[in-house]
């Protein structure tokens, strides 16, 4: 799928958390085109005029569905760039997205007991699978969620409104049942499916480490790690 600018607007701004923002964006020309799983660039240039050489952007994952018709994203203010989002990004305020890129759900998996790990926001992607007709296809899925608290689960909504993927999930809350365990993880579902990991780098090497050391094909472990 080839990647096209969208000038877009702004429509909502949610700030759950300080330092967290969920942001819904709507074309202001043609219909989104994208897949589950994959992402974006965001531009801030104001001065962009949508024909000049693309200025300088950031990825951010699509936690909305292709069938929705806005996107929704969610960032953690962590630099520079994330800094000028969180003070120029307001309802109304026009936008430029470049899109779709990667191919997380698009890769040739097994979608028999595929599991899906996700640390923080690192569900975003899983959220646009889950949300979908696509995700009926998926037979007994296991899905296992790590955030800091029950509080920091913005995404509980979604959840209970997908594709009956809330019936699937697992739940860890660092501040109550310590941090996602990827030996039980393992113990659970053994070395056949896929597993479908995404959340910080850290998070992503170790368990795709543990995973192979526990003699899981690297080919069966899927991860979202763009950044």
């Amino acid at each position: 799928m080839l990647q096209k600018k969208y000038k877009s607007a702004v429509v909502s701004v949610i700030n759950p958390f300080s330092g967290i923002y969920t942001l819904e964006i709507k074309s202001l020309g043609n219909k989104f085109k994208y897949s589950p799983g994959q992402f974006l660039h965001i531009a801030i240039d104001s001065d962009y005029d949508g024909t000049s050489q693309w200025p300088d952007s950031r990825c951010f994952s699509m936690q909305s569905n292709p069938d929705e018709e806005t996107i929704r994203i969610t960032y953690a203010v962590k630099g520079s760039f994330t800094k000028q989002m969180e003070q120029n990004f307001k309802v109304g305020s026009e936008v430029w997205l470049k899109l779709p890129y990667g191919d997380l759900f698009s890769q040739p998996h097994n979608k028999i007991n595929t599991v899906f790990i996700a640390g923080g926001t690192g569900i975003t992607p899983f959220l646009s699978l889950f949300t979908h007709e696509s995700f009926n296809e998926y037979l007994n899925p296991k899905i296992y969620l790590g955030f800091r608290s029950q509080s920091y689960n913005i995404y509980q909504d979604e959840l209970v409104s997908s594709r009956n993927s809330s019936k699937f999930v697992k739940l860890y809350n660092e501040d109550t049942d310590g941090i996602i365990d990827i030996q039980s993880i393992f113990n659970e579902n053994g070395p056949e499916p896929n597993y479908f990991i995404s959340g910080p780098p850290a998070m992503i090497k170790a368990f795709k480490n543990t995973l192979i050391g526990k003699k899981v094909p690297a080919g069966n472990i899927l991860t979202d790690d763009w950044e």
